[in-house]
């Protein structure tokens, strides 16, 4: 069957074909490759935990007992109905037993292999690639152009739909793994429940770390100069009983990424190309305060800023000043030379 792609993946998992007889499903989301395997499974079995019809095995098992696949794959259900064998954790080193395995099949039941990051031409992929009663599936993270569709298909099986800024906000959080983004939005959904729809606030309470959300608008307004906001959010931060260190260390992240991205400005580059080459990106909700402080700052300035900061976070766990004095100082202390270039 070669390698499957694109739309031809839902349609095999869902409803393979009468002579496929394993397929190898894999690749560096590890959480999509568990979600596509136990799809497969589902199409001959119901439940994905029936140890009558499913063989549960691993890399090391079939290493040390090859004839193991052998004997599960021929053996016959005492409660009748065709039985799956699901193989964990397979690598190249179980090459040449599937080679064997598919140029003789055994019995009727249905091979699953979940493998890790098979690089193209690696020996168990293509394995299933040349074989006529196989499958491979790569599996890698939800694209930017996908991710809003598994937000939406995943939210509706829930009952739920979700608002347009809420689903851009989401899926700028989510997609590195399948399974994290399935857990995140079953969380988003259960805290929306007795809802219609998802909005902005439910995503940023839940998939958004408060603390850091309450510390950004800080971070923002001292970069900005802006005294009166900030006071106003570090009153937010004391109520909420938040961290001073922990500020500090988000205040060191914040402006080393200021920093990255003023050394490029400063190499010719656009503000939207500096930004776009941080890692992780920024968050579009954060992408026009960012941009505003990244002209304001130069490099120089930036540097004492967090010169600043590592000063402030020494204070804050040697001396008898209330930490919450300290990091409020420096934060004044940054917001001053926003505003007036000079420390």
């Amino acid at each position: 069957m070669t390698e499957v792609r694109g739309a031809s993946i839902d349609r095999t998992l869902s409803h393979p074909p009468k002579d496929l007889v394993a397929a190898l499903i894999f690749g560096p989301d590890q959480g999509l490759v568990r979600e596509r395997a136990e799809t497969l499974i589902r199409s001959v079995v119901p439940n994905v935990r029936d140890p009558f019809l499913i063989a549960d095995l691993d890399d090391n098992v079939l290493a040390s007992d090859p004839a193991r696949l052998f004997d599960e794959a021929a053996a016959i259900s005492m409660l009748g109905g065709r039985r799956v064998v699901r193989v964990r954790g397979a690598g190249n080193s179980l090459a040449k037993l599937f080679e064997r395995f598919l140029d003789e099949p055994a019995g009727d039941a249905l091979v699953v292999v979940e493998g890790g990051d098979l690089a193209r031409g690696a020996g168990l992929r293509r394995v299933f690639e040349e074989a006529d009663n196989a499958a491979s599936i790569a599996c890698y993270g939800d694209n930017a152009r996908d991710l809003p569709d598994v937000v939406r298909d995943i939210l509706k099986s829930a009952g739920l739909s979700i608002s347009a800024d809420a689903l851009a906000d989401a899926s700028s959080r989510l997609g590195s793994d399948r399974g994290v983004t399935r857990r995140e939005l079953e969380k988003l959904a259960l805290y929306a429940h007795g809802h219609k729809q998802v909005t902005a606030e439910d995503v940023r309470a839940v998939l958004g770390d408060e603390a850091e959300v309450r510390a950004e608008a800080a971070l923002d307004a001292a970069g900005q100069g802006d005294l009166k906001r900030l006071d106003l959010a570090l009153e937010r931060l004391w109520l909420a009983d938040t961290s001073p260190i922990a500020i500090v260390r988000i205040a060191m992240s914040h402006f080393q990424r200021l920093a990255l991205a003023r050394a490029e400005l400063e190499k010719g580059e656009t503000a939207e190309g500096a930004m776009r080459k941080l890692r992780p990106p920024i968050h579009f909700m954060r992408a026009a305060p960012f941009k505003v402080q990244l002209s304001a700052w130069d490099s120089q300035r930036l540097g004492d800023a967090l010169d600043l900061l590592l000063e402030t976070e020494a204070l804050c766990k040697t001396t008898g000043v209330s930490p919450e004095t300290v990091t409020a100082r420096a934060l004044f202390n940054i917001a001053a030379m926003a505003r007036t270039g000079r420390r």
